[in-house]
């Protein structure tokens, strides 16, 4: 590979980076969306909002088929994460843009 060629492929691969955040960014938005209107559905039939059953379910099927490279923990934090700022948005009882 030549320089040249070495920083084509590395502009190019931040360009498809740079879009995979916008998709997974718009992907979280839709999460949180789809989580606030289960927190309000849960709310009319009178259920925690918390459970933590739920959350380990999530957890074993998203790793469950983990193809890599990312290990099957590395994914596991991750969703973790998201879940843990999901229900932070929850207890504030709006989904609204900071």
């Amino acid at each position: 590979m030549t320089q040249a060629e070495a920083e084509w492929l590395l502009a190019e691969c931040r360009r498809k980076i740079d879009a995979l955040d916008v998709q997974l960014r718009d992907l979280l938005n839709r999460r949180a969306q789809l989580a606030e209107q289960i927190r309000q559905t849960k709310d009319v039939l009178g259920l925690a909002v918390h459970q933590p059953q739920r959350e380990s379910e999530i957890l074993e099927k998203i790793t469950a088929e983990n193809p890599g490279p990312l290990s099957s923990e590395a994914v596991r934090a991750i969703f973790r994460s998201i879940i843990q700022e999901i229900r932070e948005l929850e207890a504030k009882g709006a989904g609204t843009h900071e």
